[in-house]
């Protein structure tokens, strides 16, 4: 399995992950044997390491350094204000124009802290699909801007606003990641990290890295009728 390499320096190497990949080890699954980490490491012949993390379910920008040395500069820079996260998602409803999210999260460690995240409607959609007591089915096309960095927090604050993001779980909503399981055989989570903006701790330049769509949010997109919104990378 070759990883897609978007983005590499001196520094840093970065690929577009795709969806249901892990980025390393962890004794809270143990159902593969395929890690980003270790496939990354055998495709380019060196040892990297993973300075942020992204979920199993989510596809996109994942940045790994290539020197042990560098990963906390390049975390620290990832929690600066100029650093920004964008993220694109489809989810349950007709999501408001804009929204920010201030609510704040427990992590698996009974710990609490805050959350912000920027949230903005691309596209909505509704389908002559009935589910419920609804004849019809809405969606929403969104992007996400988390200011800060908690575990599963976009897909957290979206459920918060019953707008679950859809293929989610536990996050979402049952009965439409059934519906998306029977009617268009979707197995996963519609999150994408489209794209990490931050300035390199080294050079001081400003850094774009962008990442296409994921093959499922493409193919669902388009039969949600949302492909004329997505973006041309």
């Amino acid at each position: 399995m070759n990883l897609e390499i978007i983005y590499e320096d001196e520094y840093l190497i970065a690929i577009n992950k795709p969806h249901g990949l892990l980025v390393h080890r962890s004794s809270i699954a143990t159902n593969t044997d395929l890690y980003a980490l270790q496939l990354l490491r055998n495709q380019v012949g060196y040892h990297v390491f993973p300075v942020h993390r992204l979920d199993r379910k989510t596809a996109g920008v994942l940045v790994f350094s290539k020197t042990a040395e560098f990963v906390a500069p390049m975390q620290q820079t990832l929690h600066e204000e100029s650093t920004a996260k964008r993220y694109h998602a489809i989810v349950r409803g007709f999501f408001p124009e804009e929204i920010i999210v201030d609510y704040a999260l427990t992590n698996d460690k009974g710990k609490t802290q805050e959350a912000i995240t920027l949230f903005k409607c691309i596209q909505r959609t509704e389908l002559p699909i009935a589910l419920g007591k609804h004849q019809t089915s809405r969606y929403s096309l969104i992007e996400a801007y988390p200011k800060t960095g908690r575990m599963h927090q976009i897909r957290k604050h979206l459920n918060h606003l019953r707008h679950p993001i859809i293929g989610d779980r536990p996050h979402g909503c049952n009965k439409q990641n059934k519906l998306f399981l029977e009617k268009w055989q979707l197995n996963t989570m519609l999150l994408d990290a489209k794209e990490l903006t931050f300035i390199h701790p080294a050079s001081r330049e400003t850094i774009h890295i962008k990442a296409d769509y994921s093959e499922e949010f493409v193919r669902i997109s388009t039969a949600l009728f949302f492909t004329s919104n997505l973006e041309i990378n």
